[in-house]
């Protein structure tokens, strides 16, 4: 029988080209009576598909992008990790404005995180700030100095300053402002001035208008950001040595830096201090001088030191100071206030450094012999064969001036005379601190006694190298001291000073500044004088030529 035929249905195998029609190609148009469901169906079934690739795509760009810093360093090195924290730390401490950013700053160098000598020295930064600042720095073997910042008064009856809001916990301090302080006899002659805290919160159960009548009323109030600058010239001044060591150079020192808008304030101040040293002073402030003891009224000021800062004998250190000033800078100033220049406070000051003085061009092979200036003393360290020793000046082919100073001569005259000199002959005494008066590239003869040549080379010795003169030792032998006939010459005394010395600076002093004369000797004299000549007709500083250097030559 036969089997009736069965159909099987198959539906077609789809080709590769139709699995890709949704991507290739376009649907196939829609009847005419019937609107596809959408804007189309083919754009619909698109839209569909290529929306969640969208979202995805954002999604991943969004998360790579919140991926921390440090996961995309991991396969780096170890330094590049660390800079790059370094930097994301920045990212978010960054302040954009830049008010904040002084606030940053500022925030970092609070007060309380620096060193007193900071405010001292000016590097801290001064002038107005609302927070009170009260600091001393007494590390310095030579001077204890203090500083206040804020609301500081003057008074004058209890010889202190008062330094209102300042800050919590300060207690008081006391200071004797002069450079010695390693010499306790000289410093208990010497006043004190007491600092007294005033804090904030003084006065407590009274309303801020009782408070402020509680402060001590300002007779005069001295301009915000000009400070004022405490200081003795009690001590040794009226030894020009000591004037200068222990008083102007330090001034200059703490005061320069405010280039004349500083108030200076002095203890146990001389009216004749200040006759002979005025033309340095007004170089140093463009305000008069205050008489803190007694000058009664209530002086307000935004910012005081009390106190000086001093380098060493004779000394302006650069890396000290602020501005890189050093000892040359205070002898242009010198130049300046007794050569006749213009002052600070003229309307044309004259800016440092002041080239130093000089003579017209000289070779001194052909013409007048150089200028040698002789410092002579009446009463001990006396030349006792001086007319020898000008004689052989003369003949060595100087011409030989000899300078008698008295307490009385002005500096002026003493400033034009070393000015103009090619050398100077002193033996050691404080005299020879009229070295700082001298060009560069001059000569400096020092004749040492018996028992001073540390003082001698310490004192004036390296102070002149520094100004770039040109240092030579006359160094007196025991025979040629007067000692060796008061104690004879095989004594302990002339043949080991160290002895003596080392019974302290007083003992030293009676024996070998104050009971000593001496005889020099012409012909060991002769070979100095010879090389002092020598240097002067090398040296061409006068002449347009690059200077000698500055040596050091003895001869005992």
């Amino acid at each position: 029988m036969q089997q009736p035929q069965q159909h099987h249905h198959h539906k077609p195998k789809p080709s590769l080209s139709g699995s890709l029609s949704w991507i290739r190609r376009s649907p196939p148009p829609s009847p005419p009576h019937r609107k596809p469901w959408g804007a189309g169906g083919g754009r619909g079934r698109y839209a569909c598909r290529a929306v969640p690739l969208l979202v995805l795509t954002v999604y991943s760009l969004f998360t790579v992008l919140r991926i921390p810093s440090s996961s995309l360093v991991v396969n780096t090195a170890d330094s590049e990790r660390v800079d790059r924290r370094e930097d994301v730390e920045a990212f978010k401490t960054h302040l954009p404005s830049n008010q904040n950013s002084l606030e940053a700053r500022q925030e970092t160098r609070s007060p309380a995180s620096l060193p007193c000598s900071a405010f001292i020295s000016g590097e801290a930064g001064g002038g107005l700030a609302e927070e009170g600042v009260l600091c001393c720095d007494r590390s310095h073997y030579r001077s204890d100095v203090c500083y206040l910042r804020g609301d500081a008064r003057t008074d004058p009856s209890t010889s202190s300053v008062l330094l209102y809001n300042a800050p919590r916990g300060a207690a008081p301090e006391k200071v004797r402002p002069y450079t010695r302080k390693f010499e306790e006899s000289i410093m208990r002659s010497i006043d004190e001035v007491t600092i007294v805290p005033v804090p904030a919160d003084a006065g407590n159960g009274t309303d801020a208008r009782e408070r402020d009548s509680l402060r001590r009323r300002c007779d005069v109030r001295h301009p915000a950001g000009v400070p004022a600058v405490v200081f003795s010239t009690g001590g040794y001044t009226g030894n020009v040595y000591h004037e200068f060591s222990d008083g102007l150079i330090p001034l200059f020192v703490t005061a320069e830096r405010f280039g004349g808008e500083v108030v200076l304030v002095v203890l146990e101040y001389h009216y004749w201090w200040l006759g002979r040293y005025g033309a340095i002073l007004e170089r140093l402030t463009n305000y008069k001088i205050i008489d803190f003891r007694y000058d009664r009224r209530v002086h307000c000021f935004s910012e005081v030191i009390v106190g000086l800062r001093i380098h060493g004998e004779l000394v302006v250190d650069p890396k000290l100071m602020p501005n890189g000033k050093s000892i040359k800078d205070f002898q242009a100033l010198l130049h300046q206030g007794y050569s006749g220049k213009p002052s600070a406070t003229s309307s044309a000051p004259l800016p440092l450094p002041l080239a130093t003085p000089s003579r017209p061009c000289v070779d001194h092979a052909k013409a007048a012999k150089p200028k040698m200036l002789i410092f002579i003393r009446k009463q001990n360290r006396v030349i006792l064969n001086l007319p020898h020793v000008v004689t052989a000046c003369r003949r060595a082919g100087f011409a030989p001036h000899v300078m008698n100073l008295r307490r009385q001569t002005p500096l002026p005259v003493i400033h034009a005379a070393l000015a103009s000199a090619d050398a100077m002959v002193a033996v050691h005494g404080a005299a020879v601190t009229h070295f700082l008066f001298m060009r560069p590239g001059t000569v400096l003869l020092q004749i040492v006694p018996v028992g001073l040549d540390w003082a001698a080379e310490s004192f004036y010795g390296k102070p002149a190298q520094q100004l770039g003169l040109e240092y030579l030792e006359y160094r007196v032998a025991p025979e040629e001291s007067s000692l060796a006939a008061e104690y004879g010459l095989n004594s302990t005394v002339v043949q080991d000073p160290s002895v003596i010395s080392s019974q302290g600076w007083w003992e030293m002093k009676k024996v070998y500044m104050d009971r000593q004369n001496v005889t020099v000797s012409i012909k060991r004299f002769g070979e100095l004088l010879r090389a002092a000549k020598l240097h002067l007709k090398k040296n061409a500083t006068a002449c347009g030529g690059k200077p000698a250097a500055a040596s050091h030559a003895a001869v005992r």
